[in-house]
């Protein structure tokens, strides 16, 4: 495995000057960076995460009660319910996680958020009754995120050589969602090319994420095409740029390729009245790999659903013409999320 260290990027207000040339050359060498001096708190990420920790520790035939459907990204997927390798067009088996999905918790009242696409992307919430804090919880970190995702789109404005506020007006009806994902410790090794997640890349402007520390993690490709593991970097986000952002800079920036791979296949335990991580039903004697399951918490940034995706004029020239047709943040994010619904092969 390459090592590539991806760069620790100061975000508090004394390192604000190197922060911007630091997030363009991270933009344009790999996508992916780490942030520090965030100013979310400690104790909303550790409650957040304590009851995500909870909601998946539940019976299954529980969680299921909140299942989400294929088209509305609201509510519980079970372990394999997504194929993140679909969306680029490569067939794989199903990926080993589970998820619980939600988007704004305060929804306008006018037509953008009524008519037309907008019942998909505003979707009501689906929330579990236990843990009783689950949804205060997800809620304040969710508004948490869209303050930081707004104060990384104007540095991402600045480092692109615009006006700070330049994605404000495409952002400020957002369809941003959420995922909490469990990795569970794995049963006896995956099928071929079986992964807790896919090779994808994401679908939006921005994504955040909070990982910890445990076998089985991200890895990146790189413009080289090699693979390069996302260390644990204690009081960072997580931080990549998607398609959209992609799109926007015409290739200048890159949504870089990731996915999460499988533990080491090593030291499975026979565990005696355990639950099958597969089926969620107790089973004597199930095999898994001790000390593997992780969860991360994913916010996708997605800017508003009518907001035009077109070349920035800063990234385009007479030798660089635009590579992309224009699109909407809507249609981008329901074509790749309805690819990634699809069947695996059998």
């Amino acid at each position: 495995m390459d090592s590539y260290p991806l760069p620790i990027i100061d975000l508090s207000p004394s390192a604000s000057g190197t922060a911007v040339e630091a997030i363009r050359r991270a933009c344009e060498e790999i996508g992916f960076f780490l942030i520090k001096g965030h100013g979310v708190p400690d104790a909303l990420i550790e409650r957040t995460y304590a009851s995500a920790k909870a909601f998946f520790d539940l019976p299954l035939d529980e969680k299921i009660k909140i299942a989400r459907t294929a088209e509305i990204s609201r509510g519980y997927d079970q372990l394999g319910g997504q194929v993140l390798s679909n969306t680029l067009g490569v067939s794989a088996p199903h990926d080993l996680q589970e998820a619980f999905s939600f988007g704004p918790p305060a929804i306008g009242d006018t037509p953008y958020y009524r008519e037309g696409f907008a019942s998909v992307h505003f979707a009501p919430n689906r929330w579990p009754r236990r843990p009783a804090d689950f949804q205060a919880n997800a809620e304040a970190y969710y508004r948490a995120m869209v303050a930081l995702s707004g104060r990384l789109m104007g540095l991402f404005a600045l480092a692109l050589r615009l006006p700070e506020d330049f994605f404000d007006d495409k952002i400020d009806r957002q369809i941003s969602s959420m995922r909490f994902i469990n990795y569970p410790d794995q049963g006896a090794a995956p099928v071929p090319g079986q992964l807790r997640a896919g090779a994808h890349s994401d679908y939006g402007s921005l994504t955040i994420l909070k990982i910890e520390d445990a076998p089985g993690g991200l890895q990146v490709r790189d413009r080289q095409g090699r693979w390069v593991d996302v260390g644990y970097v204690p009081g960072t986000f997580v931080v990549n740029i998607g398609d959209l952002m992609m799109q926007w800079t015409n290739d200048k920036w890159i949504s870089t390729v990731h996915r999460v791979v499988n533990p080491p296949q090593v030291g499975f335990t026979r565990l005696a009245h355990s639950k099958c991580p597969i089926s969620g039903k107790p089973e004597i004697g199930c095999d898994r790999a001790l000390g593997s399951r992780r969860i991360s918490m994913v916010f996708f940034h997605q800017p508003n659903h009518d907001a035009e995706i077109a070349c920035i004029d800063a990234c385009r020239s007479a030798d660089v013409p635009p590579k992309y047709a224009p699109t909407t943040s809507g249609a981008h994010w329901r074509a790749k999320n309805a690819a990634s619904r699809a069947r695996a092969p059998a």
